[in-house]
């Protein structure tokens, strides 16, 4: 069964962001690397939905609804409903996340 994949606004922002820093801090080719890889491990969880695990921080709390999967020192953060992805952050894994995802989830 397919899943269809939805970036939301502000993980498509993070995304952004992570490419306009990789840029201004290494080079054209980086960042391009970076942002495509994020995109298709986004779009691979169309055929494998439940491969990421829970992120720590929210399973310390009780809140189990959301997974994460990485590609390199960033975090993919979504959440499965039915046949639906949605991918809600895409952050820098070196970040003190604790905040960050209870203030974007929890909202």
């Amino acid at each position: 069964m397919k899943y269809q994949v939805f970036i939301t606004g502000d993980a498509e922002r993070d995304i952004l962001d992570l490419y306009d820093y990789i840029l201004s801090s290494d080079s054209i080719g980086s960042a391009d690397y970076v942002y495509k890889n994020i995109k298709e491990n986004c779009l691979r969880l169309s055929d494998f939905p439940s491969k990421g695990h829970y992120p720590l921080e929210l399973e310390r709390i009780g809140i189990t609804e959301y997974r994460e999967i990485h590609f390199k020192l960033y975090r993919i953060i979504y959440q499965l409903i039915g046949d639906k992805v949605f991918i809600h952050c895409v952050l820098d894994g070196r970040r003190d996340l604790q905040e960050i995802l209870e203030r974007r989830l929890l909202r």
